[in-house]
């Protein structure tokens, strides 16, 4: 890899973060290393995560060129805290996540995470484990529906995992495509395509992806140190609900009572503050970049107050 990728909302992420010459900053998904590199031009020291091998592996130009300020650990990003004390650095000034998959994983067709071009049914971000083809081909028809219902909110998650089932063995993402569009009527030319939801909550589940956003989340608090910054971006409902509510529960926004119920015990002290209301693309951006029109950024400042996994 040669050339920079230059992820959503950049500018804003940037001006969230704040980065000064020396800082040290954790990039939870590292991806095309896009925020990376506007880090390490900012003058930060970067500790870079991604489950992705392939990914990992696209960075080492970067890591070269950046020789001393770059590393990259091929870990998930809710294991950052616990990585980052391992390597005698138990806290930092800043961290960015970019919740999703990639464009790196959806513009390969071999990965399958997309159904614009056909290819294997495999969606696996770590490149192991389960594949969406196993998930698909093996799961009873409810456990299909219920997370087409949880993870895309298809209000027909029945239907289509009626037609899955009935369609097995699926081996492809275009496979996959045509059962969804078969099965909810699709027409060429509508607005959207039906079969994004579901393949979105196939994706979400084989990579246990809102889980995975939940424990990043917690390590985040945990490794930040008081005056530090911490900027998420997210593409869905379902991936903001859960950065808003952590966030406000952490600034303490969640621990209100009745009036009519006895005072109780006051709760731990916030650990975040400064949220920032959501943040989205410009209109510039979004006709440059079509993918970055669902993105969602917040942002918020770490207190002096004990994380609450460790108080």
């Amino acid at each position: 890899m040669t050339t920079a990728h230059v992820p959503v909302l950049l500018d804003e992420v940037i001006a969230a973060l704040g980065p000064q010459p020396g800082d040290v900053v954790v990039d939870a998904t590292f991806g095309a290393g896009g925020y990376s590199q506007a880090l390490l031009e900012a003058g930060a020291r970067v500790y870079a995560f991604d489950r992705d091998p392939a990914a990992i592996e696209e960075g080492a130009y970067l890591e070269a060129r950046y020789e001393g300020m770059l590393s990259l650990h091929p870990q998930r990003f809710s294991l950052m805290a616990q990585e980052m004390r391992r390597m005698g650095v138990p806290a930092v000034d800043a961290v960015v996540m970019d919740i999703g998959v990639s464009s790196m994983q959806l513009d390969q067709a071999e990965r399958g995470f997309a159904f614009s071009a056909d290819g294997p049914l495999d969606m696996r971000m770590s490149q192991s484990g389960e594949s969406a083809a196993d998930f698909l081909n093996g799961a009873r028809e409810e456990e299909i529906a219920d997370v087409l219902y949880q993870y895309g909110e298809e209000r027909q998650s029945r239907r289509v995992a009626r037609a899955i089932v009935a369609a097995r063995p699926l081996k492809t993402t275009g496979d996959l495509a045509r059962v969804v569009r078969k099965a909810l009527g699709y027409h060429a030319g509508a607005p959207k395509d039906p079969a994004t939801r579901s393949f979105q909550a196939v994706r979400i589940h084989v990579n246990a992806e809102l889980d995975e956003l939940e424990a990043g989340l917690r390590a985040a608090e945990l490794l930040l140190r008081e005056g530090g910054h911490l900027a998420v971006v997210t593409f869905h409902s379902l991936e903001d609900r859960i950065v808003k509510r952590f966030l406000r529960e952490a600034a303490g926004a969640n621990t209100g009572t009745s009036r009519h119920l006895p005072a109780s015990k006051a709760g731990p002290s916030p650990t975040f503050a400064d949220l920032s209301k959501a943040i989205r693309p410009s209109e510039a951006e979004t006709l440059r970049n079509p993918r970055a029109r669902s993105a969602t950024l917040r942002a918020a400042v770490r207190t002096a107050a004990p994380a609450r996994e460790a108080a």
